[in-house]
Parts: C-alpha cells; structure tokens; sequence
C-alpha cells in the first residue's frame, strides 16, 4: 500500500468535487454564488475544510455562509452516500476570500494607473513593434 498523503489528495479531491454538486442542488435561497475552491482533508480522513469562494455583496456573502453552516449536516449525510468511506468527515465551511481580494488589488491597481487599463495599451504595444 502506498503512503497515506497522495490517497487523502485523492479523496479530498473527490469529496471537493461532490460537494460542490451537493450545493449546487441545495434550494435555500439564502444561498448565493458558490464556488468550492478547495478541500482540506484531516490526516486520519475525520474532519474536512471545504474552502468556498461566495460572490457577491458583504451582506450576502455573510447570510451564504450562515445557511452553508446551517446545511453542513445535509452536506455531510449527502457526501457519506456519493463517497464511500469507512467514516464520513465532519463538514467545516470556511470562506475563501482570495478571489475579492485579487479583485481588490485589481481595481486598485486601475485606480492608480489607469491610462494602463483598456485600449491604450493595446497602441502602444503596436508601436513598439513597429
């Protein structure tokens, strides 16, 4: 048998992948735009992270997250019959919040330097190769 590592990758990506089917079935609709980024599996496979980014306002990011925390049970019943494992992993949503923050820095960045942003560019790039 190989080391434990590469087989909690695997499952850490499966159960990923079938998390982010589960909440895109889910029909509450405090539930906004999710993404399931990531998945972070506990060594002895008991406990799992399901890293999400949730789009939108901070007032509905924050009332996604609570209704994510309030399905966790659901999320991990549903999780339990799609992957097969000896003991289900206790659900933990945490919010991935490097998305906005890259969109941050973006608009901050046009902020700043905005004769970069848009078509001017574009002229003086051909310039350059002229």
């Amino acid at each position: 048998m190989r080391g434990g590592a590469p087989r909690a990758a695997r499952v850490a990506e499966e159960i990923r992948s079938h998390a982010a089917m589960i909440l895109r079935e889910l029909k509450d609709p405090r539930i906004g735009f999710v993404s399931v980024v990531s998945a972070e599996l506990s060594t002895d496979l008991r406990y799992v992270k399901l890293f999400v980014s949730v789009y939108g306002p901070e007032a509905e990011r924050k009332a996604t997250m609570t209704a994510l925390k309030r399905a966790t049970g659901y999320v991990r019943t549903a999780l339990g019959q799609r992957v097969r494992l000896y003991h289900t992993p206790e659900v933990r949503f945490v919010e991935d919040r490097s998305m906005a923050f890259g969109e941050h820095i973006n608009r901050l960045l046009r902020d700043v330097h905005p004769e970069q942003d848009g078509g001017e560019s574009e002229g003086q790039r051909g310039e350059d190769e002229e």
